[in-house]
C-alpha cells in the first residue's frame, strides 16, 4: 500500500481527484473510492521480480564486502567495502526489477488504463517499445547507488554499537534495518521523483509543459521536477517514502540475517 501512496504523492500535475494532503488521507481516500484492494495493486509484479532480484543483491553483497574489507582492512568492517558492495549490487538488482518497477507504478497511477500486468506489459511493448521497460534505469541507478552505499553504510555502523559481537540478533537487525532505509530514503526522494516521472510519463504533467512524445533522461527528468514543482517538487511523497522502505529494509534485513545464521550454523554442525 505505501508503494501505492508513495507513486501517487509524487504526481506532478494529479488529477483534482487524487489530490492528497497526508498519507493517512491519501489511503482512506483511495480505499473509500477505489475500493479496499487498490492499495495493492501491482503487487504481483513486485513479488514475482523481488525473489530473483534479492538473490542476486544479497548473494552479490556478501561476497564483495568480503573480499574488499581482507583488502582494505585486513579481515575488518570498512566501511568504504560496505558501500561499494552494496552499490555493485544495486546493479543487478535494478536490472531484474526495473521492468517490474515500471508495470507497478503505471498500474498505481490514478484511473490507470492497464487492467492487468500482462495487458500492462503488451500495451507498453507495443506502443513504445522494449526500451520503455529501461527508461529510468539510469536514473534508477543513480538513485539506488547512492540509497544502498548510504543504506548498508547506515545498517553496519549501528551494527557495529547495538551488536558488536555481529552474532544473530533479530531486534538489532531490525531497527538497524529501518533506521538506515529511513535515512537512505529521505536522502534519495529527489532521485526517486524523477524516477517515478519517468516510469509513469505522467500525461498530464508533460502537456502542461508542451512536452511531446516520452520523456527520457535523468537531466530531462531534473528540469520538467523543477518547472513543474520548484524545489518542493524534488520532496513530493518523502513521508510515503520512507514509511514504505523502513519495513521493508527492516524484513529484508532480519530474513537474511536468519537465513545466513541458520545456514552457517547448519553447515557448522554438518562438520562437527
Amino acid at each position: 500500500p505505501c508503494a501505492l501512496l508513495q507513486t501517487r504523492m509524487q504526481s506532478l500535475q494529479p488529477d483534482p481527484k487524487a489530490q492528497y494532503r497526508s498519507v493517512y488521507e491519501a489511503l482512506k481516500k483511495i480505499v473509500l473510492t477505489e475500493g479496499l484492494w487498490r492499495p495493492l495493486r501491482g503487487i504481483n509484479v513486485t513479488m514475482l521480480g523481488a525473489g530473483p532480484a534479492h538473490a542476486l543483491y544479497f548473494a552479490c553483497y556478501e561476497s564483495m564486502k568480503k573480499s574488499l574489507s581482507d583488502t582494505l582492512q585486513q579481515g575488518g568492517n570498512s566501511h568504504l567495502a560496505n558501500g561499494i558492495a552494496g552499490s555493485v549490487a544495486t546493479l543487478l538488482h535494478d536490472a531484474v526489477m526495473n521492468p517490474a518497477e515500471v508495470v507497478k507504478q503505471r498500474m498505481q497511477m490514478f484511473n490507470s488504463p492497464y487492467k492487468s500486468v500482462l495487458s500492462c506489459v503488451r500495451t507498453v511493448q507495443r506502443t513504445e517499445g522494449f526500451g520503455a521497460f529501461y527508461r529510468s534505469y539510469t536514473t534508477q541507478l543513480t538513485m539506488n547507488v547512492p540509497f544502498q552505499a548510504i543504506h548498508f553504510i547506515t545498517y553496519e555502523f549501528l551494527q557495529e554499537h547495538m551488536n558488536p559481537l555481529r552474532g544473530y540478533n533479530p531486534t538489532s537487525h531490525i531497527v538497524a534495518g529501518a533506521v538506515a532505509g529511513a535515512v537512505a530514503a529521505a536522502a534519495t526522494t529527489p532521485l526517486d521523483v524523477c524516477k517515478t516521472l519517468l516510469n509513469t510519463q505522467e500525461n498530464t504533467a508533460l502537456s502542461s509543459l508542451n512536452i511531446r512524445g516520452h520523456l527520457s533522461g535523468m537531466l530531462n527528468a531534473f528540469r520538467t521536477v523543477y518547472q513543474l514543482g520548484g524545489l518542493g517538487g524534488f520532496f513530493k511523497g518523502v513521508q510515503a517514502r520512507v514509511i514504505y522502505q523502513m519495513p521493508s529494509t527492516a524484513i529484508a534485513w532480519s530474513v537474511y540475517e536468519f537465513f545466513k545464521y541458520f545456514l552457517t550454523k547448519h553447515r557448522l554442525e554438518k562438520r562437527t
